[in-house]
């Protein structure tokens, strides 16, 4: 029962899409999978591994300055884990003000949990786009399938691409140069003995001349 409400939720969603595709008074949806864009109806049918990580972006194009909400949205619970994007956690909604005739990406990595291991499960995008200020009213919602990814019994065993990087290799930098810091202390140190050694035999000499 379950794959054959899949099924039906699948067509309702490609229905939406061709509706979010289009344009509107109010703007249009252009929708990626990895960077690729999903013309028209499409959408991606990628086979994962558990864990393995993908990138859903969407262009959003408005035609009035307004403020539009956005998430990622599941068919269960923790079907996918999101690794990097404006919001951390699936059904969780993230907006602004975007302004009039202008447009906003909106990316996430995301990947699939062992929930549906040797099944298939959708990812859709839900939107709102709502008047500003106080009491406006929406102008227009809806939601619909970016993929429908099948995922297989193996996991992934590759690295995953997060915003952190860069920041690790900051770190990283920043602990080098800490310790070369450290240790320019230590390379001084016999120039300084050298320099105190230098001193006392002048010291003991100006003392013999002395006597």
């Amino acid at each position: 029962m379950r794959y054959i409400g899949l099924t039906t939720l699948g067509v309702i969603f490609i229905f939406l899409v061709g509706i979010a595709s289009a344009g509107s008074p109010y703007g249009s949806i252009d929708v990626y999978y990895n960077d690729k864009i999903l013309p028209g109806k499409e959408i991606a049918k990628p086979l994962l591994k558990i864990g393995e990580p993908f990138k859903v972006r969407i262009d959003f194009t408005v035609h009035q300055k307004c403020y539009v909400s956005v998430k990622l949205s599941e068919l269960g619970d923790k079907d996918f884990v999101i690794v990097d994007g404006p919001t951390s956690r699936m059904e969780e909604y993230y907006g602004k003000i975007i302004e009039e005739n202008s447009t906003e990406v909106f990316e996430w990595i995301v990947k699939p949990t062992e929930s549906w291991a040797g099944g298939s499960v959708p990812i859709d995008f839900v939107y709102q786009v709502d008047e500003l200020g106080a009491g406006g009213k929406t102008l227009v919602n809806g939601g619909f399938t970016v993929a429908y990814c099948t995922i297989s019994n193996e996991y992934y065993e590759g690295e995953t691409p997060t915003s952190e990087q860069p920041v690790s290799e900051s770190q990283s930098t920043q602990e080098q140069q800490a310790s070369e810091n450290s240790s320019t202390p230590a390379a001084s140190a016999p120039a300084s003995s050298l320099l105190t050694a230098i001193m006392a035999l002048a010291l003991v000499f100006f003392i013999f001349s002395r006597q």
